[in-house]
């Protein structure tokens, strides 16, 4: 594991934002600052941590995590699920096929979990036994394995709006994609989440859901891209106190940006108005979350780049400007 110091040292280092030439136009989201040329796409990964549809603060080292996270399952799963991968050329940066984004994002969840307004715990919880058109039992607990992962999309907003949960009907009915699309990003999600759970469950985790994004190449073909399995897009637990916590009533060890959720939904926000202050020793503990979920799963030390990535990204991607 990283030592506290040097994610102290990290905290004022943080990469914010990026404004690079040569690599084309500068497409900004929550988290990745993309630029987009001819035929291809350069993702730079920051270091900001977006949570109930905000960038509410960042984490030390997050982006080259999330990066090297994200590389190591799409070469893994590459066989099983094509990708828009090109080369990674940096510790923080991806340059992948640039493709046309199906506006879906297919969630899988495996149990009864979550803090947002539409995660599928809060929705049951209120009462609602309908999820995505899938019917839930009554009787079900909060944090409970569900009897199969469900696949629960949610309609892919543009910047500054909400994603929407939705059935398959209701994404067919707003011609988000067509029925043959959907079905083949089901089937392709699922078979992405059975080869990570596979794979946790080796190294003692728990996937507990995620989400995919797809696309289609130029040539048409349908890929994954984005990220795949990273703490960003997925909820890890770790396996082996989940059942006692599950039966003491208290929330699994988690290695995920649930632990940041759950702080500020204890601070009385979940979205709406400003946010608290977030403390530096709650960025820390998240960064550490992230670094642990990174070698859990990769079976891998992490080691920060502490170079300064507005002179380390410019020379790494210099080949593809």
């Amino acid at each position: 594991m990283v030592d506290e110091a040097t994610l102290r040292r990290g905290l004022s280092g943080t990469l914010d934002r990026t404004e690079l030439t040569g690599l084309g136009r500068l497409e900004r989201g929550k988290v990745r600052d993309s630029y987009v040329g001819p035929n291809r796409r350069t993702i730079v990964v920051t270091d900001r941590l977006s949570a109930f549809d905000r960038v509410l603060t960042t984490l030390p080292f997050k982006g080259q995590v999330l990066n090297r996270a994200a590389a190591f399952w799409f070469e893994k799963t590459r066989d099983a699920v094509p990708n828009h991968v090109l080369d990674v050329p940096d510790p923080a940066a991806m340059v992948v096929t640039e493709c046309r984004l199906i506006p879906v994002e297919m969630v899988v969840r495996a149990y009864l979990t979550g803090s947002t307004s539409t995660s599928i715990w809060v929705r049951y919880d209120h009462g609602d036994r309908m999820y995505c058109g899938h019917r839930l039992p009554d009787g079900l607990r909060k944090h409970q394995a569900l009897e199969r992962p469900l696949v629960t999309p949610t309609t892919k907003a543009g910047a500054g709006a909400h994603d929407q949960l939705a059935s398959r009907e209701e994404l067919l009915a707003l011609g988000a994609c067509d029925a043959r699309t959907f079905d083949e990003m089901s089937a392709l999600a699922l078979t992405l989440f059975r080869l990570g759970r596979e794979h946790c469950a080796a190294q003692g985790l728990l996937l507990v859901d995620t989400k995919y994004e797809f696309g289609r190449t130029p040539e048409g073909q349908l890929v994954a891209i984005d990220e795949v399995h990273t703490p960003d897009s997925s909820r890890f637990w770790v396996a082996a106190t989940y059942e006692q916590r599950l039966a003491e009533g208290r929330d699994p060890d988690a290695l995920d940006k649930e632990y940041v959720r759950r702080w500020y939904t204890q601070q009385g926000f979940r979205g709406d108005g400003d946010p608290p202050a977030i403390p530096d020793e709650v960025r820390i503990e998240a960064a550490r979350r992230y670094i642990e979920a990174f070698e859990r799963i990769t079976g891998a030390a992490f080691v920060p780049d502490l170079e300064d990535p507005a002179v380390r990204l410019p020379r790494n991607l210099a080949r593809w400007m």
